[in-house]
């Protein structure tokens, strides 16, 4: 058997290439020299055909790399999800602790630790399954570190600024990877408390409830967030001034696309200015509209969001009898020019309201109206109220008494605060009102005009939130200090809807409560609601993705930065579908 074989030796060959090569030498120079002109021609032409056709089937896609650099004002002290109680704290403890739970920017609750959840019927027990999460550390999440954090928060000693919301929950380990929460009562606003980072028990556990609030661990955190330490830089007293943070690549969620985030912090906004423009930090937020002009923005976007903050001037019935009358405060409201106080007092960065509900949920748009002082004055005209000498509107009772349009506007010492006061004030005296501002310092207005109740009107702002549960606020039982319901409201109806509200988790009953208390208040005119404030973030155009949505504080700007990205490739188009499905 002959075990040799003989290879050949195959070479490729154009059809006709001879046959065209001898007609090729034929050509004279000037032949030979259009031919391989036109041969160029046509392989340039070929080439872009060819990329062209290539570009119209590629795209562009997020890849991973890349360096943001944000500024905050405040040292961090307390990166801890269950103690942090600063921006910078709540902003660090987004970015580097996870919860079962994660707000999205529709403002939507998405599992994040969890894999599943489910809330019983009755709405007392929510049970929620975990994912295969690890910490940044490389241990494995599980029920245990869900039972401990909760007992931590809970634990009175450790004074966290969530305890108030874990009162009266009960948590139980069922498996490993299945943690169950039993309410006393159905609270449906309770499901936000899932978002609450989840701490490691293997490494907090070793710390007594005096040793908590100063363990190296609440400067230097593990968590199982979309972004971990790498390294910390402090100032010249000892103190973090820089976090530099990577992208966690075993993230529950998916491994964010920028690679590294610088958080800087700064003692103030007159140096967090300074050093946005100085090119230090590319991104920040809290700034004033009346700084925003002085910034000098090229390559930035700024991103508005408008926060579930009301602001309004809030009647206080018990201490100024003229307010008692429904007509003063319809006249008032119909006086107040909404939109002039946005453009003066905001720059424009907010949005007029008419409701006590955020005007992105239920809320209404304020309604304008050219001839407001002649409508507000004709209210007045026919419920008997009259204009002395001195244009001041008067009312007469049946005994001959006489009731003056007077009162005061109290309020505190922030500069928006006190213009938008000072030009309500002016509003409202063009309708024959007498109104007094009265200006306080922020803790003398909380701690003695506000919890004594000790105003005739109170301009001030409420933080409605995402559960858009406005018991606090308006139940009449909050009346009293240190309950929110600063206007005194009472209405026995818009108390059962308020009631009724937190009793369900079916969104259709919610929403039908939710129109209702806003018709009974709105109806009622407690108060003269006047504006939304915007938040405002500011952000280098080299970053996509960032979507605010819908806030309920600054810390949630970071809700989908896992998604943000600075890099960018081009794949075909069928290949981007393939991996967003």
């Amino acid at each position: 058997m002959n075990n040799n074989f003989e290879f050949k030796e195959k070479r490729w060959r154009i059809p006709y290439g001879d046959k065209i090569l001898r007609v090729i030498k034929s050509f004279s120079v000037t032949e030979k020299a259009v031919f391989y002109f036109l041969v160029f021609v046509f392989g340039i032409s070929a080439l872009v055909l060819l990329y062209q056709v290539n570009k119209l089937f590629l795209v562009a896609v997020p890849d991973y790399g890349g360096t943001l650099t944000e500024g905050v004002i405040g040292s961090p002290r307390f990166i801890n999800p269950i103690l942090a109680s600063s921006d910078t704290d709540k902003d660090l403890s987004t970015l580097i602790y996870s919860g079962l739970l994660r707000v999205d920017p529709s403002g939507q609750l998405i599992p994040d630790l969890a894999e599943t959840y489910n809330i019983s019927e009755d709405g007392l027990t929510y049970t929620a399954t975990l994912k295969n999460a690890t910490f940044h550390d490389g241990i494995k999440v599980t029920a245990d570190d869900v039972v401990f954090t909760v007992e931590r928060a809970q634990d009175p000693s450790l004074k966290s600024p969530r305890e108030a919301n874990w009162q009266g929950v009960k948590v139980t380990k069922v498996d490993d990877k299945t943690v169950r929460f039993t309410l006393s009562q159905a609270y449906s606003p309770f499901i936000e408390n899932l978002t609450t980072g989840i701490l490691p028990k293997h490494i907090w556990s070793k710390a007594t409830n005096e040793e908590f609030p100063f363990s190296q661990y609440n400067t230097k955190p593990i968590g199982s967030g979309p972004y971990k330490v790498d390294y910390i830089t402090y100032n010249g007293s000892g103190l973090p001034s820089e976090y530099h943070l990577k992208a966690f690549n075993k993230y529950a969620l998916g491994e964010p696309y920028i690679t590294n985030l610088v958080i800087k912090s700064y003692p103030d906004m007159e140096n967090l200015i300074s050093n946005f423009k100085d090119g230090n930090v590319e991104s920040i937020h809290g700034v004033t509209p009346k700084e925003l002009p002085n910034l000098k923005i090229d390559n930035e976007i700024v991103l508005l969001s408008p926060l579930p903050r009301i602001f309004g001037v809030f009647f206080n019935q018990n201490v100024a009898p003229v307010l008692v009358n429904k007509e003063v405060r319809l006249a008032l409201n119909k006086a107040t020019d909404k939109q002039e106080i946005i453009n003066s007092v905001l720059q424009g960065y907010g949005e007029p309201i008419d409701s006590p509900i955020p005007p992105q949920n239920l809320g209404n748009k304020a309604t304008s109206s050219e001839d407001r002082v002649t409508l507000a004055e004709a209210i007045l005209t026919r419920a008997g109220w009259k204009q002395n000498d001195s244009g001041i509107f008067e009312k007469k009772d049946k005994k001959g008494n006489t009731t003056t349009l007077s009162f005061s506007i109290s309020t505190g010492d922030a500069p928006e605060l006190k213009a938008a006061a000072y030009l309500l004030q002016k509003q409202w005296e063009k309708i024959g009102a007498l109104v007094e501002v009265k200006i306080f310092e922020l803790g003398d207005l909380n701690q003695n005009i506000i919890r004594n109740r000790k105003y005739d009107s109170l301009l001030f702002g409420e933080v409605v939130g995402r559960d858009l549960d406005l018991y606090p606020f308006w139940h009449s039982s909050e009346r009293v200090s240190p309950g929110l319901n600063i206007a005194l409201y009472t209405n026995l109806r818009a108390d059962k809807m308020l009631e009724n509200f937190r009793k369900t988790n079916d969104p259709d009953l919610q929403k039908d409560n939710l129109s209702g208390i806003n018709n009974e208040i709105t109806n009622d005119v407690p108060a003269v609601f006047t504006y939304a404030p915007y938040f405002i973030y500011i952000v280098p155009n080299k970053v996509h993705g960032v979507e605010l949505g819908t806030l309920t504080t600054a810390n949630e700007r970071f809700g989908n930065v896992y998604k943000w990205y600075i890099e960018t490739n081009n794949v075909w188009k069928f290949f981007a579908k393939q991996n967003n499905n």
